[in-house]
């Protein structure tokens, strides 16, 4: 059993470490990064446009100065329109050039660095198609939510929950939809935009720079997979531990009854006659009287004259057992043949029938024997070659 268990502890052990590898890989692989910028490591393929209210009348300009390692504007916000606006915009294309839509809705959150000069609080908005409102590249249908962050020349890092960017009422209006229907899908993102705000500085040229942009997530997919390689694996090692248990147990049952088989009592009753008188007394009185529940090593002084001492010593030299471990051999011996060919008795009357009036104890030395208990031995049993005499 011990080749069985050092197995079963190794088999443990690289479950336990491929359990913790693959799940910390699995996680790991669940944060999901899409770079925008630098424009080469970008993972969609974007240009950069720019946009101000100076094309519906207003004053407002903006110029783009660079859009290779990160994306640089200037802006001036003027009053002039009702809603002042200049907005630097990443609008993503197919692999043919043409404006296209994008999904996104693997991810969650957006990232970036942002330099501003002077300080300054900008807008970040997804312009996107919405279904049965939105007319395919006319941009003024499109929704427009949008999130707030500020910005200074010392740089910040911003960070802006995708699901919580919130599209302004007038559009709700303009559309003759409810208010209430803040909630918004990523599967159809025309545009990133970045832009003036009604707190941005009027008459001031106002230089942005967007770093490090990055839209991340959670792919939860890994997980899954995980829990899948949780369930399997470990049940698996569970059924393999338990068939390879029963098959080892058994082994070590017959191993364990062959090597017993000189011990049984009806089969020292035939002794060679080489042994001296002495002995011969001794073994002969154990194998008659062991089933004795009486039977201790003063009765046995008592009964063949021989002090405690010699007793011990010639069962210690002949088979290696003091008196107690002796008897007790004889005795688990007897009720490991009984229980193979008395089915229909149960337990408690075996202990009893070899001289155990405790059957608790009875069932402790037998587990400590044979491995198992006298129940599970039994169901072993089947498999066990037959003892001599049985």
């Amino acid at each position: 059993m011990q080749s069985f268990y050092n197995k079963a502890l190794a088999g443990l052990l690289g479950l336990v470490v491929a359990s913790v590898l693959i799940g910390y890989a699995c996680v790991r692989l669940t944060y999901i990064r899409l770079p925008l910028l630098p424009a080469a490591d970008s993972g969609l393929r974007w240009q950069a446009v720019s946009m101000a209210d100076s094309a519906v009348g207003g004053r407002s300009t903006i110029r783009l100065t660079d859009v290779t390692d990160a994306l640089r504007f200037e802006f001036v916000s003027a009053k002039g329109a009702y809603y002042p606006f200049a907005h630097a915009e990443l609008a993503f294309r197919d692999s043919a050039g043409n404006f296209t839509h994008v999904d996104l809705s693997r991810y969650s959150a957006v990232s970036f660095d942002v330099t501003c000069a002077p300080a300054n609080t900008l807008a970040f908005g997804l312009v996107m198609f919405e279904d049965r409102v939105s007319v395919p590249g006319q941009f003024d249908t499109y929704r427009v939510p949008y999130s707030y962050f500020f910005c200074n020349q010392h740089g910040e890092h911003v960070e802006l929950d995708l699901a919580r960017l919130r599209t302004d009422q007038w559009w709700f209006d303009r559309n003759k939809l409810n208010l209430a229907r803040q909630e918004h899908t990523l599967t159809k993102i025309a545009k990133l935009s970045f832009g003036s705000t009604f707190q941005s500085p009027f008459n001031v040229v106002s230089k942005v720079e967007v770093r490090e942009l990055a839209l991340i997530g959670r792919d939860m997919r890994y997980l899954y997979l995980f829990a899948a390689f949780m369930v399997i694996a470990w049940p698996a090692y569970g059924l393999w531990f338990f068939r390879r248990h029963t098959r080892a147990l058994l082994a070590e049952v017959k191993d364990k009854m062959r090597r017993d088989i000189p011990l049984v009592a009806y089969q020292q009753l035939s002794q060679d006659l080489h042994r001296d008188k002495e002995e011969s007394a001794i073994l002969r009185f154990m194998a008659t009287e062991y089933l004795n529940p009486e039977l201790d090593v003063e009765t046995m002084v008592n009964k063949v004259g021989i002090s405690r001492n010699k007793i011990n010593e010639i069962l210690k030299a002949e088979l290696g057992f003091t008196f107690s471990t002796y008897l007790n051999k004889l005795r688990l011996t007897e009720a490991a043949r009984l229980l193979g060919e008395k089915e229909d008795t149960s337990v408690a009357e075996i202990a009893y029938a070899v001289g155990y009036r405790n059957v608790s104890y009875f069932n402790k030395l037998f587990k400590e024997e044979y491995g198992c208990t006298p129940k599970t031995f039994r169901k072993l049993r089947g498999g066990a070659p037959e003892q001599p005499g049985s």
